[in-house]
């Protein structure tokens, strides 16, 4: 077992070895070339920004070139008041015309203008779309950056344990040549080393399925690539401070932007409601060129060119009701979107306090599990000693080393969690991307 594994880890090392080392700062960057939702959004935005124009508001007016033919063929029978009557066959018509037509509404109670800010407010709600969707990967790919950095941690303490197993297993078996201790405690001390082993050959696993979506996170072609994380330990960041992040949380925070670029939305479409309250003017031109033939009439050809021009003043009397039901029901909207907003800054507030409080607390184990596993480490070598000299069962060693395997996996896991949550206090207060940084 122990060869196997010996080989295994060879083969995973000169694997490494030829891999690129990756900083969180560059696999950051790489998810902002290269993620497929950051690229998505981005040409969504990119749509926002291009409908925000002053003509498909409305407020440009339209000119069309058009062209067209007609024509009949009809046989007329005609009866006259003295009782005459006279019958005419194939009487053909043919027209054409050619001309240009501007339409132009010049005033519509502001709904154009309205319309107008409404498109501008849809193009700055898809830079904070954009900006939140980066927040995010940025926030999914550093968690995982740093489970990544966890998981390698782990596999290396895992690897100690099987160092420290693999004597376990020397002595037993020489204490048992000896006939100093019975086979039982040889056959109970190789049972743990492959327990171990068993489980440092899972965690090869798990670092392996880390690496998988970090690769898949930056959108690289080969999602199994071996990845190599430049740190290898975790850092914390022992400057956060609860007010700030709640300042910082209040001014840019994208999810509260969001909604308050909403309820912006939300006025301006009772606006545009209202502005139907108001009479419309429209102006309508054209200039162009009309032919008309015809094999029976006086008039056998009729060229017509020209300008053409009319104003059309309306004013909307009565339409139902609707427009008042509509008015209602917008104010109810945008009343709505007011308490949306003021929901999430509540919620918002409260994943804050949970958020630091959970902060604070394993910063406080991170403190202890270093202490705890100083002691640990000196019962375990005390111990060990005990056992070379016979004066230990093999039951007794093992659990000496499991509270040591246990005091450092609470440690890791203690240094992960705080930094799980500094990401998310960072992400919540609008602040992720201090890690580009």
């Amino acid at each position: 077992m122990s060869l196997k594994i010996s080989c295994f880890i060879l083969l995973l090392s000169t694997s490494l070895q030829a891999q690129q080392v990756y900083t969180l700062q560059e696999c950051l960057k790489n998810g902002l070339e290269n993620n497929f939702e950051v690229r998505i959004v981005r040409n969504e935005q990119q749509i926002s920004k291009n409908n925000a124009s002053l003509g498909n508001a409305g407020l440009l007016p339209t000119l069309d070139l058009a062209a067209g033919y007609n024509g009949s063929l009809n046989d007329r029978n005609e009866k006259y008041s003295d009782g005459t009557s006279a019958e005419i066959n194939d009487l053909f018509n043919q027209g054409a015309n050619v001309g240009l037509n501007l339409g132009w509404t010049i005033f519509d109670g502001f709904s154009m203008q309205t319309n107008y800010k409404q498109l501008k407010a849809f193009a700055q709600l898809g830079d904070i779309a954009t900006r939140l969707t980066i927040e995010n990967m940025l926030a999914d790919l550093s968690a995982e950056y740093f489970n990544f950095v966890h998981q390698n941690l782990r596999l290396s303490k895992l690897q100690y344990a099987v160092e420290l197993s693999k004597e376990r297993l020397r002595i037993a078996e020489a204490h048992y040549v000896i006939g100093s201790k019975s086979r039982l405690d040889f056959q109970q001390a190789k049972v743990d080393f492959n327990a171990d082993s068993s489980q440092l050959i899972k965690q090869y696993e798990t670092v392996h399925t880390s690496a998988v979506k970090l690769n898949r996170l930056m959108a690289e072609d080969d999602v199994s690539q071996a990845f190599v994380a430049a740190d290898t330990m975790i850092r914390l960041n022992p400057i956060l401070n609860q007010d700030d992040l709640w300042t910082k949380t209040l001014s840019v925070n994208a999810q509260l932007l969001m909604a308050e670029k909403n309820q912006t939305i939300s006025a301006l479409d009772l606006k545009a409601v209202q502005s139907r309250n108001y009479p419309y003017l429209k102006l309508n031109a054209g200039y162009g060129y009309t032919l008309a033939l015809s094999n029976q009439a006086t008039t056998r050809r009729q060229n017509t060119l020209g300008f053409n021009y009319g104003l059309t003043l309306g004013f909307p009397i009565y339409d139902g009701n609707n427009r008042v039901r509509e008015q209602k029901n917008a104010k109810i909207a945008l009343k709505n979107q007011q308490l949306k907003t003021q929901q999430l800054e509540m919620s918002l507030k409260a994943d804050l306090a949970t958020l630091w409080t959970a902060y604070t607390n394993n910063i406080n184990l991170t403190n202890l599990e270093k202490e705890n596993l100083i002691v640990a480490h000196d019962a375990y070598e005390n111990a060990m000693e005990r056992y070379k000299l016979g004066d230990l069962s093999g039951i007794e060693l093992r659990e000496a080393q499991n509270s040591l395997l246990e005091a450092e996996e609470r440690l890791l896991q203690a240094q992960y969690n705080t930094k799980i949550c500094e990401i998310s206090l960072l992400q919540i207060s609008g602040q992720i991307t201090d890690y580009l940084n």
